[in-house]
């Protein structure tokens, strides 16, 4: 089974605002030990949760990055055979033309 973070970003969310409100009701009866862990646990979610995130936006990117660098090869490639086209043009215009020959079967 791999890990999805796309499936554990929404979980983490809710077991983060879950333990949020949970430190209110551990605070009612006088417990701040229970109240404290709940905070604990609330923070450590709310952190995991935005890590999932930050690495979901980053795949991305890299993904994205990776497209760009592959279209740019492709159009370095096609101006490079552009470039050669042009200068095998330029050499033929460049050359002295050749004296018209006369057909001797005419």
């Amino acid at each position: 089974m791999t890990f999805k973070p796309a499936i554990w970003y929404p979980i983490s969310v809710v077991l983060s605002v879950i333990n949020v409100g949970a430190v209110w009701f551990a605070a009612q009866p006088a417990e701040p030990w229970h109240a404290t862990i709940h905070a604990a646990l609330a923070v450590a979610f709310a952190v995991w949760a935005q890590r999932l995130r930050q690495n979901r936006g980053g795949s991305e990117l890299q993904a994205g990055l990776e497209a760009l660098e592959v279209e740019v090869s492709a159009l370095r490639q096609e101006l490079n055979e552009a470039q050669e086209r042009v200068d095998f043009v330029e050499r033929l215009l460049a050359r002295e033309p050749e004296p018209r020959r006369v057909d001797p079967h005419r």
